[in-house]
C-alpha cells in the first residue's frame, strides 16, 4: 500500500563546486541525513548554508523537498507558478532554451508576478549537478530575486517502477518511463501547490508567446466572470503543455496522478481529473501560447516532430487598418477578424475568380513580412490566390481600395508566408491584398493575416 499523496523528500542535495566527469558525485555533493529538516539556500557563489525551515508561508508545514536552488521564502502572493519537469536526454537538452524563452517574452512586471519549478527528475547524479552548475550561471538574477527554484526527489523516494500492469500493450519500458513521468509531475505539482494563485504545467522543450503571463491573466478574468466553474483551462493543444489549474485543486491532482500513475500517460488523465471536477468539456485557447520546439523525445530519443499550428510566438504587429471583401460572409466572421489578434477569422462562402480580401491601412506602411493563413483542419483552403500590396487609395461609397497593385507570390497549399518583404517592393505601401484567382466550390477560412514592418 502507498499513500494517497506524494511523501516528502527526504534527503538534500547542495552542490558545493564544479564535478569533473571523471570523480565520483559523492566528493561533490553534501547530504543530510535522512528526515533532517531545513532546505538549502544559497547565498553567493558557491557558498552554502543550510537553514531549518519547519514553516512555509504562512506558518502551514512544508515537505522536506531536495530544493538545489531556493534563495528567497517563496510565498503565495505571486499571480502564477509554473511547473516543469527534466530528465537526462540521449540526443540534446532544451531546457534551458526553455527557461530563457519563459522569462525572456516576459516583462518585468510579468516576472514579478511568476515563479518558476523545475524538478530534475533524473537519478544520474552527474546531469543532475551538471544541469544546476548551468542553471545557476544562465539564471543568476532569477534565482536571487525567487523566480526560480529548483528540486529534485531521489528514486528511493518512489513506488515501484517495473512489474507495472501492460495497459493498452505498452511495452515494459514504455511504461516504466510514462509511470514514471506521471510520478514525476505529482512530485512538482504537490510543491507547487500555494506558490501562487494559479499553476501551469509546461514540459521541459517548449517556446512561449510573448507576454504570456497578461494573456492568460486576461483569460482567467474572463473565464472567472462566465457561469459555471473550470479545472483546467488550455493554452496549448499539445500534451501536457500549457494546462492551467486552479492553486487550490493542485493537492487533488497531485494525489490523483500519483494514486493511478501506472494507468495511462498523463495526458490521458488529465483528462479524467477535468471530468472528475465536473468540467465537462475542454476549454482550449487560441492561439496557443506555447510550442513543442523538442525534435527528439525524452523517452528512447526518438524523433519528434510534434508542433501546434495555432502557435504565435511574436507579438502581435499589424497597424490599424479597414478590412474588406467582396465574398459573402457566413454568420459573423467577418474580414476583420482575419487582421484582428485574437481567436477570430473571416469565412466566405465560395469565392469566384476576383474575389478578395483588402486591407486598407491607416497610414503608408513599409511591409518587411506578410503571413496570410487559411483552411481548418485541411477544409475550407483558398487554394488559388495571390498576395498584393497597393499604393493610391481611391474610395467608393462601399469600401476603399488602392488604385494599382503588385504582386509579392502566390498562395501555396492555402498558405502564404515571405519575409524581407521590403527588397521587392521598396515603397510605402497603403493596401494588401489577397486576390483570388480561380474560382472555388467550397468555401474558405481566411484564418489570419499578419504582416511586419518597419518606420516608412
Amino acid at each position: 500500500m502507498f499513500p494517497l499523496e506524494p511523501p516528502a523528500a527526504a534527503l538534500v542535495w547542495f552542490v558545493t563546486g564544479s564535478v569533473s566527469q571523471n570523480r565520483e558525485p559523492s566528493s561533490e555533493v553534501r547530504r543530510t541525513p535522512r528526515g533532517a529538516a531545513g532546505s538549502p539556500t544559497f547565498i553567493s557563489g558557491n557558498a552554502t548554508t543550510f537553514q531549518k525551515e519547519e514553516s512555509g508561508c504562512g506558518g502551514s508545514a512544508r515537505p522536506r523537498w531536495i530544493v538545489l536552488f531556493k534563495l528567497l521564502r517563496i510565498c503565495s502572493n505571486e499571480f502564477l507558478s509554473v511547473g516543469l519537469s527534466s530528465v537526462k536526454r540521449t540526443k540534446g537538452s532544451y531546457l534551458v532554451p526553455t527557461l530563457q524563452s519563459l522569462f525572456s517574452q516576459s516583462s518585468p512586471e510579468e516576472r514579478s508576478s511568476m515563479v518558476v519549478v523545475v524538478l530534475l527528475a533524473d537519478s544520474d547524479a552527474i546531469w543532475t549537478i551538471n544541469t544546476v552548475t548551468e542553471m545557476k550561471v544562465a539564471f543568476s538574477s532569477e534565482l536571487k530575486r525567487g523566480q526560480l527554484v529548483v528540486i529534485h526527489v531521489p528514486l528511493d523516494q518512489y513506488p515501484p517502477l517495473t512489474g507495472l500492469k501492460r495497459n493498452y500493450n505498452d511495452p515494459p519500458d514504455r511504461v516504466t518511463f510514462r509511470s514514471k513521468q506521471n510520478l514525476d509531475y505529482s512530485f512538482l505539482i504537490h510543491y507547487s501547490a500555494g506558490l501562487g494563485q494559479y499553476y501551469l504545467q509546461l514540459e521541459d522543450d517548449v517556446l512561449s508567446a510573448k507576454n504570456f503571463l497578461t494573456t492568460i491573466r486576461r483569460r482567467v478574468e474572463e473565464q472567472n466572470s462566465k457561469r459555471g466553474t473550470w479545472a483546467m483551462l488550455e493554452f496549448s493543444t499539445l500534451g501536457y503543455i500549457g494546462k492551467l489549474y486552479k492553486s487550490a485543486h493542485l493537492p487533488l491532482l497531485a494525489r490523483f496522478l500519483f494514486l493511478f500513475y501506472q494507468e495511462m500517460p498523463c495526458d490521458w488523465l488529465m483528462g479524467h481529473f477535468r471530468e472528475l471536477m465536473t468540467q465537462r468539456e475542454p476549454i482550449i485557447f487560441k492561439p496557443s501560447l506555447f510550442q513543442h520546439m523538442g525534435m527528439f523525445s525524452s523517452f528512447r530519443g526518438t524523433y519528434n516532430k510534434l508542433k501546434d499550428k495555432n502557435f504565435e510566438e511574436g507579438v502581435y504587429n499589424n497597424p490599424s487598418a479597414d478590412v474588406y471583401s467582396n465574398m459573402s460572409t457566413y454568420q459573423k466572421n467577418f474580414p476583420k477578424l482575419a487582421w484582428e489578434a485574437g481567436e477570430g477569422f473571416f469565412w466566405g462562402r465560395s469565392p469566384e475568380k476576383g474575389s478578395h480580401l483588402t486591407v486598407v491601412f491607416l497610414t503608408a506602411t513599409v511591409v518587411t513580412g506578410i503571413l496570410v493563413e487559411t483552411g481548418s483542419g485541411g477544409k475550407d483552403l483558398l487554394y488559388s490566390a495571390q498576395v498584393e500590396l497597393g499604393q493610391d487609395v481611391v474610395s467608393s461609397k462601399e469600401e476603399k481600395t488602392c488604385k494599382e497593385f503588385r504582386s509579392v507570390g502566390a498562395l501555396e497549399n492555402g498558405r502564404f508566408e515571405m519575409s524581407e518583404v521590403d527588397k521587392k517592393v521598396r515603397s510605402a505601401s497603403w493596401c494588401l491584398r489577397v486576390l483570388v484567382t480561380e474560382a472555388q466550390k467550397d468555401w474558405v477560412i481566411i484564418q489570419k493575416v499578419r504582416i511586419t514592418t518597419k518606420p516608412s
